[in-house]
Order: C-alpha cells, then structure tokens, then sequence
C-alpha cells in the first residue's frame, strides 16, 4: 500500500510538466523515482520534491515562451497595438480639446490654463503609432509608443515627490502605452492588421473613439449654466450633464454604440486572437482596479493632508506586481484551455476514427 501512495505522490509532483513532456516521459521518470526508493517510503524525499518542482517549472516557462512565437500571439499583439493607440490618441485629443475650447457653463475668470507643446505632443505621437501601426512601419511605431513612456517618466514620474495621487492616477494610461510599445515591438508582417479586421471592422475600430470624444465635447460644451441667483436644474449621470434626464440618457445610449462598434468589430476575430487581446488588456485593468480599491483609502487621505503620504512597501509591490503576474496568469491561463480543446478534439477524433462495434 506504501508504494501505491509513493506512486501517487510522485505522479502529482510530476503533474508540474507539460503535457507533452508528461505523455513522453511520465511512465519512465516515475519508474526511475520508485527504483531509487527507499524500503517502506511513502512521501518523496524533500531532495525530489526540489528537483521535480523546478525541472517541470522551467520546462512550463520554455513552453510558454516558445508559445508567444506562435503567429496567433503576434496577430494579437497586432490588433491590440493599434487598439490602445486608438484610445490613447483619443484621450490625448480630449485633454487637448478641454484646454482649447472653453467650457461656457464655468465662471468667465475660470477656464483651461492654456496648450501646451507636451499636449500637442502627445496627439501628434499617438496620431502618428496609429498610422505607422496599419502602414506596416513597425519599429516607427513601436519607437514613437515607447517614447511616449519615456515622456512620461522624464515629465510626470518626478513629480512624486510633490503630488503623488496624480503621479498614481496616470499609471493606467502609462500601463497603456507600454501594453501598446511592446505590443507593437512584435514581428507582423506588413499591413496584417488591415487583413485580419478588414475595412469595415477597421474603420468602426478608427471612427469610435474619436466619434466618443465628440459626443463628450459637445456634452462639456452645452452643459447647464449655473444661474446663482434662480440656480439651475440639471442630471448628471458619470459627469455627463444636461437639464433633462432624457438628454442625458441620449448622450449614453450614443456612447454605449460606439463602444459596441468597437466590441463587435473585435469579435469577428478567431477566438484565440481575441482570448489574447483580453490577456493583453487584463494587466491594465487590474493595475486600475488596484488603483480604484485597494489605494481609494490612500488616496483621499492624501487629499485632505497638507503633505504627501508617502505609498508603504506593500503598496508598491501590488503597483509593481499586479500587471506582469495578472498578464502571466492569463497567458497560462489561455494556454490551459487550449491544450485542453486540443485534448478533447483528438478524443472526439480517435473516437470518430474507432470501428463500429469495437
């Protein structure tokens, strides 16, 4: 019965390997840990445990990596470059249009402090990794999507020191533009975004977020004007305002079919390639999920604080840690499920190929 319960063990420490090295090596390596037994011994010795535990996680990371070489990774990385691009131009352009045009519902002695070169920058740069991203120019914008990071860290990073929530509140957007830099440093071939969404997805991709911005302008711009003597009645709704909830639910009803647009014209796509955008895109949502949850504390005690409060050791670590291991999770994740449809499809394969009767 001991050897029976050392087997059993040993094929769970052994369950650390791929698949593949398991249906090739399984039945030997287990033979080899029971003949080196000891008499009697019913739990692997703590030397075995060490030795299974790293081979097979070491065998686990060479299999992963050899799997982002696989061309549904770099369709992936292709789609969800431009993506973000997308909706970082359009950010970049709504912050530019906030500051040029002047929100007639504000007080005349308040407005925007004025453009910038950095926010003309910033439009100009995104315009140009989304351009060179469906031209085919790669490196260029690859190169301008890590410039972008780099601006941010030599203009916002040192700023820490003095107003730190902000320097936090933008590490979502940061978190964008390397997903889009590395993303974009992939080898596609050329023009392969434009074959694997075609025109009519690709263009519902390019006009949605700009069409989003518009619809938040013409919102910002015809917002309610404050009356201090009769005052004014208004909704506001996620600060979209106007002075009749059925306006507003207007503006809502227009933004929930552009982000539609956008989800649509994505699910077209083979559903590896879209499990892979979301393995993508997951590290940023769960870096602002941190940011909204776990810091919303920090946060607002910092607001009412006359100085900065510095973020403790184990706040770091989850804005650190959170994005590389939630993208290494889903990665593995998504690489489970398939191993598993593969498995299943050569069940049903074998199955299908059995003689009737047998």
């Amino acid at each position: 019965m001991s050897s029976d319960d050392l087997e059993r063990r040993y094929r769970r420490l052994l369950a650390v390997y791929p698949w593949e090295h398991r249906r090739a090596y399984e039945d030997e390596m287990l033979a080899v840990l029971l003949a080196g037994a000891r008499p009697g011994q019913r739990r692997p010795a703590a030397a075995d445990v060490r030795n299974l535990v790293g081979a097979g996680l070491r065998a686990r990371l060479r299999v992963s990596a050899r799997g982002f070489t696989e061309p549904v990774w770099a369709d992936a990385a292709a789609v969800t470059g431009l993506l973000v691009s997308l909706v970082l131009f359009a950010l970049a352009g709504k912050s530019l249009l906030d500051q040029l045009l002047r929100d007639p519902s504000l007080p005349p002695r308040f407005g925007p402090g004025g453009v910038d070169l950095v926010d003309w920058l910033r439009v100009a740069g995104w315009a140009g990794v989304c351009v060179a991203a469906l031209v085919g120019w790669r490196w260029l914008a690859a190169g301008l999507a890590w410039a972008g990071v780099l601006g941010w860290a030599a203009l916002v990073a040192p700023q820490a020191a003095d107003d730190l929530t902000y320097v936090v509140d933008t590490l979502p957007q940061v978190a964008l533009a390397v997903v889009a830099g590395a993303a974009l440093t992939l080898s596609v071939p050329r023009h392969r975004i434009v074959a694997l969404l075609g025109v009519r997805r690709l263009t519902a991709l390019l006009l949605a977020p700009i069409v989003m911005v518009v619809l938040l302008e013409i919102n910002r711009l015809n917002r309610p004007t404050f009356d201090p003597v009769s005052g004014t009645s208004y909704q506001v709704l996620y600060g979209i305002e106007a002075t009749s909830e059925l306006v507003v639910w207007l503006y809502v009803a227009a933004l929930a079919a552009a982000a539609l647009a956008m989800l649509v014209a994505l699910a077209g796509l083979d559903s590896g390639v879209r499990r892979r955008i979301v393995v993508m895109l997951l590290p940023v949502a769960a870096l602002a999920l941190v940011i909204d949850s776990a810091l919303a504390g920090w946060a607002t005690s910092t607001m009412n604080m006359a100085h900065v409060i510095p973020l403790v050791p184990a706040q770091w670590a989850m804005l650190v840690l959170v994005p590389p291991v939630t993208f290494l999770v889903g990665a593995l994740l998504v690489q489970r499920r398939e191993e598993t449809l593969r498995m299943v499809a050569l069940g049903r394969a074998a199955d299908r190929e059995q003689p009737a009767g047998q």
